[in-house]
């Protein structure tokens, strides 16, 4: 210890290759506390010991600093993902469990903190999501040498420490669709329409632009990739851009307002919200009370469900929503029956 920094604490080790390395400790001994570690370079243990010795919020040695440098990141860190969605995801996430891990040191965390945390949490697959960012971050600040300590979990990957994941079944049946449907007003509708014939995300039914021809153009705003449709294949689309051409409006999206408003997700939301409750209470009044809790259940975004089920095939599902495996089309959207024909 010294004058200049009283309570800095430095111990040195000889390791078997002959080195001498020194670590540094805010020592707490006088008060019967364990002893802070302050880590092996000195000009950050100066730092840190000043954060500690003036009760100042600690970030240098925590996780905390890790947290921070992702987030200013433009390159490989939070501000690299362009997609609005994607990043306002993980800030929520990061927001979880940032009070939790921030605060303390790297060599503090353990696989079983991990583990209690999911365990507690109680929204279970969001919980999953939040440690796999947590994953990322921590090798983040390793390869920006925050931090020398691998991932508390790596190589646990087949204990199954996560939580259980399981695909949501439900299926969108024409009584269901057509209930909550005629319960909603003009934009509802259009939503509905474009969403279960195209099967496009929340997000892009609100962002494609009405079309000039006959050929709907769509970037999806998650992967980025383009897809055109024939609006005269379908039942539904013609009446909905001929309907939107005769509107004066403002702007260049497809849906609309009947004031020439665009339409975003809270509109889209609350025209749902009140037409499932609609929509519900009709079915109960008409003593069908298995057909009220299933409208309770189904959610503005099985939309993209419906237009799974609605293809001929799995590989034409696949092919619509635009995904990379037949296999995830059909365990996380694919809800209909395969037809089996009797042998004898």
């Amino acid at each position: 210890m010294t004058n200049a920094y009283p309570k800095l604490r430095s111990h040195s080790r000889k390791r078997k290759n002959g080195k001498v390395v020194t670590y540094y400790f805010y020592d707490r001994r006088a008060s019967g506390e364990s002893d802070i570690p302050l880590g092996r370079d000195y000009e950050k243990a100066i730092v840190q010991w000043a954060e500690v010795h003036n009760n100042a919020p600690r970030v240098v040695g925590t996780i905390e600093q890790a947290f921070q440098a992702w987030e200013a990141d433009k390159e490989s860190g939070l501000l690299s993902y362009t997609n609005h969605y994607t990043s306002r995801g993980y800030r929520n996430q990061l927001a979880r469990f940032r009070p939790l891990f921030g605060p303390v040191t790297w060599e503090s965390i353990s696989f079983s903190h991990l583990v209690t945390y999911l365990d507690r949490r109680s929204a279970k697959t969001q919980g999953n999501r939040e440690m796999a960012l947590f994953s990322v971050i921590w090798n983040y600040a390793r390869k920006k040498g925050i931090t020398d300590l691998p991932w508390p979990a790596a190589g646990m990957e087949r204990s199954r420490w996560k939580n259980t994941e399981r695909a949501r079944e439900f299926q969108v049946t024409d009584d269901l669709f057509d209930a909550v449907y005629f319960a909603g007003d003009q934009v509802l509708q259009d939503c509905m329409d474009l969403a279960s014939a195209t099967g496009m995300r929340l997000n892009d039914t609100i962002t494609v632009l009405l079309p000039a021809g006959d050929l709907l153009r769509m970037k999806a705003n998650k992967t980025g990739k383009k897809a055109d449709f024939d609006i005269s294949l379908s039942h539904v689309l013609p009446d909905l851009v001929r309907r939107r051409r005769s509107l004066k409006a403002d702007h260049l999206m497809l849906l609309s307002t009947p004031t020439g408003r665009p339409v975003t997700l809270r509109m889209l939301r609350d025209r749902y919200d009140y037409a499932r409750i609609v929509a519900a209470h009709n079915a109960e009044c008409a003593g069908e009370h298995e057909l009220a809790a299933d409208i309770k259940s189904m959610i503005l975004r099985d939309m993209r469900k419906r237009a799974s089920d609605l293809s001929e095939s799995d590989e034409a599902a696949s092919q619509l929503l635009q995904h990379t495996s037949v296999n995830l089309t059909k365990k996380h959207y694919r809800s209909t029956v395969v037809k089996l024909k009797p042998v004898r």
